[in-house]
């Protein structure tokens, strides 16, 4: 294994294991505070973790010509985070974590439906085989409320995957910071009046975990980005599963949860999917070196 793929696997595993514990900080902030005001403060402490990076830099990369797509992936990616926190305070964080993880799943589907990128029967597969993992992991039917708040993670999971599709459309143009910075900043500003509707009170010992909500989710989201851009994502994408260990041991230590035959059987499935999803990825690559 290369230097740049250790340093970008460790980044990745750093990264998975911070937004995991995102996801545990929003499942216990959720027993007192509304979704509204959780991916407010997430969006804004993000907000305020950001400005004193982009001073450092220089605000001068904030100059957008596209500040339509922009809007939209914030518009969709809000979306997303409201399913992904509203599901996240009622269902186990391992069964959470696996059904976010679907969304790379959808992200061939969208941009062949959007972006005209082909879509290869490899990508179907892999559709196919992640909604079976999905259907085993959750079992429909068996817990109402668990259906619900299953089928909200899903809605999550495409919605998060339309946002990505977006990035993409804009990523030749706009640079990570800017695309950063401005959802963001679009993020506090659209939740900012729903929060307000649908504010709680906010007890004393909640204001450091809000605090940590948004430093821990954006030190994140940076490890991420720097993983993608030293290593390949057909190389180093396969760590993102460690997501699922992750939730597994904070949602047994912490809430006595423990996952069931069918949900590992489940996982296992969308792990495989996900594999056959990184094999495009990494062939798709590997055609595109050849041919320089």
């Amino acid at each position: 294994m290369s230097s740049a793929l250790k340093t970008g696997a460790l980044y990745l595993l750093f990264g998975e294991a911070l937004l995991a514990i995102m996801g545990a900080i929003i499942k216990h902030l959720s027993d007192t505070l509304s979704t509204e005001q959780i991916v407010f403060a997430r969006n804004l402490t993000a907000l305020l973790v950001l400005i004193p990076l982009l001073w450092r830099t220089g605000f001068e990369t904030l100059k957008t010509r596209y500040i339509h797509w922009h809007l939209m992936r914030g518009l969709v990616g809000i979306s997303a985070m409201y399913c992904y926190f509203w599901a996240l305070g009622h269902m186990p964080l391992t069964e959470a974590f696996l059904v976010k993880l679907t969304g790379p799943l959808f992200m061939p589907l969208l941009a062949w439906w959007w972006l005209r990128e082909p879509m290869n029967s490899r990508s179907w597969i892999a559709l196919m085989v992640g909604f079976g993992g999905v259907a085993m992991t959750l079992n429909p039917g068996s817990d109402t409320e668990l259906s619900i708040a299953a089928l909200v993670a899903l809605a999550g999971a495409v919605l998060a995957a339309l946002a990505k599709v977006t990035i993409r459309r804009m990523s030749g143009t706009e640079g990570s910071q800017t695309i950063v910075f401005y959802f963001a900043l679009i993020g506090t500003l659209i939740t900012a009046p729903a929060a307000g509707l649908n504010w709680q009170p906010v007890p004393a010992q909640a204001w450091p975990w809000i605090l940590a909500l948004g430093v821990v989710a954006t030190i994140g989201q940076l490890a991420l980005t720097q993983a993608y851009r030293i290593a390949p994502t057909g190389k180093v994408g396969v760590y993102v599963y460690s997501a699922v260990l992750y939730g597994g041991l904070m949602g047994w230590l912490i809430w006595e949860e423990v996952p069931t035959i069918t949900t590992w059987a489940g996982g296992a499935l969308i792990v495989c999917a996900g594999l056959i999803n990184l094999g495009r990825a990494k062939s798709r690559t590997l055609r595109r070196t050849t041919a320089q």
